[in-house]
């Protein structure tokens, strides 16, 4: 019997982070889940843990404000004491939107500064806070994959000055921590999602999002099934460094949609071009 693997998926009560979440619990992993809200009542993460064991796999969930550094390194503690200094994955998806959402309307001089802190503070330096900790137990074992959840606002404008800021940071990240840990065995990728269809859009009842239709957009549990091809991949660490579109790395590993569909990539229409790694 093939041992357990061990996740971290941050940022997982809902969307992204829970359609990851329960595509890495369909493939029989341990899956840490953190959100902000309280653990115990049944609430969102719980329910993502809890559908995580019930795919077959091993959902925990740890209520972790990821804008506190003590909380992550507590966080890390926990899964390297009950893990026995093993992790596998980290996905690095936690984010924060800035207040009053309707605010990416606005542009950046008429917002307040402080939208910093949610897009730039927990959308980039807390990813960076979350990758220090996993490679501390990463490099020591020789394996490990760190996974940033990026944007095409890398690209092109998408929501706001601030949101492209934090996307672009992450990409560089990654190929710059690829450099780093070059020999370790350890991997560090970005990953481009294209438009996808959460539970709030669905709720809503839309049909397009800013000219985008739905009918082939990415489902969360897409972007989690792209997640375990790339964990899978005996030659994963070759791509170390890279942004990868889920679209296209979907391709390359025969992944579809829940619903048999291939989403589409997004690249030519934020302009083509290469990206870190390709």
């Amino acid at each position: 019997m093939a041992e357990q693997k061990i996740a971290l998926v941050t940022g997982a009560s809902r969307s992204v982070g829970k359609g990851i979440a329960c595509a890495l619990g369909s493939d029989g992993w341990t899956v840490y889940v953190t959100g902000r809200g309280p653990v115990g009542d049944g609430g969102p993460l719980d329910q993502t843990a809890a559908t995580v064991t019930e795919r077959g796999g091993h959902g925990i969930a740890v209520q972790c404000d990821h804008r506190d550094d003590k909380q992550i390194h507590e966080l890390f503690t926990r899964i390297s004491d009950e893990q026995e200094g093993r992790l596998d994955l980290l996905v690095n998806n936690v984010w924060a939107s800035p207040k009053g959402f309707a605010g990416f309307t606005d542009p950046f001089w008429k917002r307040p500064v402080d939208d910093w802190d949610s897009l730039i503070g927990v959308g980039l330096r807390a990813h960076y806070v979350a990758s220090v900790e996993a490679a501390q137990l990463m490099v020591p074992q020789g394996s490990g994959m760190m996974v940033n959840i990026s944007s095409f606002g890398t690209r092109g404008y998408l929501h706001s000055v601030l949101y492209g800021m934090s996307k672009a940071g992450l990409d560089k990240m990654a190929a710059d921590m690829a450099v780093d840990l070059r020999d370790t065995g350890v991997t560090a990728l970005s990953l481009w999602p294209g438009l996808v269809k959460n539970e709030a859009m669905l709720a809503r009842g839309l049909d397009n999002f800013q000219g985008f239709p739905l009918a082939n957009a990415e489902t969360p549990e897409f972007i989690g099934r792209v997640v375990v091809a790339l964990a899978g991949d005996p030659n994963l660490n070759e791509r170390s460094g890279s942004t990868l579109i889920t679209a296209e790395a979907a391709l390359d590993y025969g992944v579809v949609d829940i619903e048999g569909n291939q989403p589409d990539s997004h690249r030519n229409l934020f302009g083509g071009g290469p990206l870190f790694g390709g």
